[in-house]
């Protein structure tokens, strides 16, 4: 059974047995007999009366064998010596001392000496001004050492809730908040095992506890709490802290002992909710964004193929109405009008395979399969799919003699060469070679394509790899879907390399990709 604002779950108060009563704890002033259930406090504690009380024995002893000092000096000495130790041990040490102190200062020090007697009214203010001055002096020493203790108590517990919070801000991913907040509690605060339990979560999240061991923490149904309380389980005193925003639960906080104060637990709780309303509105803004961009994308992808099949289809539609209405065409001409139809159906393929591409790109379906290969052979390949190309204009081939090896996927690297050919192709100004050109740099092979072409402003550079993008000035001049660089840059990055282009407007641009070279045994 767990119950709740159990003795057990409270510290022993002390200063009750001085009969200070209520009024001591409010003060700030603790005692220094703390019970436990353990011997050591309370040896502890008899330890420091004894060595009171041989404190003012020493004093004692050591002015009756002096024999020089009067009545003034003893007391002022056993003063000092009593409030040193209130500062030291605190106000219980230094009550009963003062206690022992004053007995001793009558018996060995004011006439008649020997005896518990006082004759002279004058060492009866003398004594009595000895005792109301130690105790007055013992109280504020002890309380200015009970204020300077809970004032650095205070600051470290500020110093640790600017650490815990943050802690909560740099947690990078809103997902692995949850789990990274009662770890976050136990290093900070240097508490007991730490649960944390969200209401619209079925899990718990647990850190410190001891995997062999089940049954640990605290039930889920305890987190609606009006504030921080204190419930006993069967291996410790356990804190729970509520967790809520704008009047609603979010869960609790359950911190086994030891815990920090009750208002440092209510700042933890309120830190906790604040790092967890944000990570929720991170969350929801990334879904926002996502969604937003895949209607933005779907809505692009649309618009693009739409525009770039109404060309092809138009063809294919003029051809086969000519060959359906029987025009008397000879053998040749229906055999251009077949030709034109299957270029144009060839073409929409073409279009769909780049769309259903960039799709696979993106979701990151596409494995490479990783080989050593020459950049000559590279080149080739993609030469060997450029067909159309190579009918229009020449190709130029530029590079150091000795080939390298590059770590690459050939069926996919080639695909980068062959989208930048095409490209080239669209843009150059007719009959203008295209060169192509492969060189190490440091450890990387830069394979190029440079076109003659009207060349890219500037501020379009840094958007040309964008899927769908395409110049502003080339969109109703050169027929496209903007999908060529995009796929090219995305079979780069996945071989760990890099994709750049410069341009200078009026005399062409060069397209450059990087992939990782392959070292030759000697």
């Amino acid at each position: 059974m767990l119950e709740a604002n159990s003795p057990s779950a409270f510290s022993y108060r002390p200063w009750r047995l001085l009969g200070l009563g209520r009024r001591a704890s409010e003060s700030g002033l603790s005692s220094d007999v703390p019970y436990s259930g353990s011997p050591r406090p309370v040896l502890t504690f008899v330890f420091r009366q004894l060595a009171g009380f041989a404190i003012v024995a020493l004093i004692v002893l050591f002015y009756r064998r002096a024999g020089v000092a009067n009545e003034t000096t003893v007391g002022f000495t056993l003063l000092l010596a009593i409030l040193c130790a209130s500062t030291v041990w605190g106000l219980t040490v230094a009550f009963l001392m003062s206690l022992a102190a004053g007995l001793a200062y009558d018996y060995f020090f004011l006439p008649p000496i020997g005896q518990f007697n006082i004759s002279n009214y004058r060492d009866w203010v003398a004594l009595f001004s000895f005792f109301i001055t130690a105790a007055i002096g013992a109280y504020l020493s002890a309380w200015a050492r009970s204020e300077a203790k809970t004032a650095n108590e205070r600051r470290r517990e500020t110093e640790r809730l600017y650490d815990f919070s943050r802690r909560l801000l740099s947690t990078g991913e809103p997902s692995g908040l949850l789990d990274a907040i009662p770890r976050h509690v136990i290093e900070v605060f240097e508490t007991g095992p730490v649960d944390l339990c969200l209401a619209d979560r079925s899990d718990v999240y647990h850190a410190g506890f001891d995997p062999s061991k089940t049954g640990q923490g605290v039930p889920k149904e305890l987190a609606s709490r009006g504030g921080v309380a204190a419930v006993a389980t069967r291996e410790s005193s356990v804190q729970l802290v509520p967790l809520r925003a704008r009047a609603q639960d979010l869960g609790s906080l359950h911190v086994s002992q030891p815990a920090p104060s009750p208002m440092t637990l209510e700042a933890v709780g309120a830190l906790i909710v604040v790092a967890v309303e944000r990570a929720r509105a991170i969350e929801h803004a990334a879904k926002m964004e996502a969604t937003r961009e895949t209607e933005q994308l779907k809505s692009v992808l649309v618009d693009a193929l739409a525009h770039d099949f109404k060309t092809p289809l138009t063809s294919i539609k003029g051809s086969a109405t000519a060959l359906l209405m029987d025009l008397g065409f000879g053998r040749d001409e229906r055999k251009e009008l077949l030709i034109l139809i299957d270029e144009e159906c060839d073409h929409i393929n073409r279009l769909i395979g780049s769309a259903s591409e960039m799709a696979r790109l993106d979701a990151g379906q596409i494995k490479l399969t990783l080989a050593a290969h020459s950049t000559g052979a590279l080149i080739s390949a993609a030469l060997a799919d450029c067909q159309a190309v190579l009918r229009e204009r020449r190709i130029e081939l530029e590079g150091e003699k000795q080939e390298r090896l590059v770590l690459a996927d050939l069926s996919l690297a080639r695909k980068v060469l062959v989208h930048l050919i095409e490209n080239a192709n669209l843009y150059s100004t007719p009959g203008e070679p295209i060169t192509v050109r492969a060189a190490q740099q440091d450890r990387r092979v830069a394979f190029s394509v440079a076109d003659r072409g009207p060349g890219i402003e500037e501020v379009e550079l840094g958007r040309i790899f964008e899927k769908f993008y395409r110049g502003k000035g080339q969109r109703d001049r050169v027929n496209g879907t903007g999908m060529g660089l995009a796929i090219a840059a995305a079979i780069v990055r996945a071989h760990g390399g890099t994709i750049e282009a410069v341009s200078q407007p009026g005399s062409g641009s060069v397209f450059t990709f990087y992939l990782p070279i392959v070292e030759t045994p000697r």
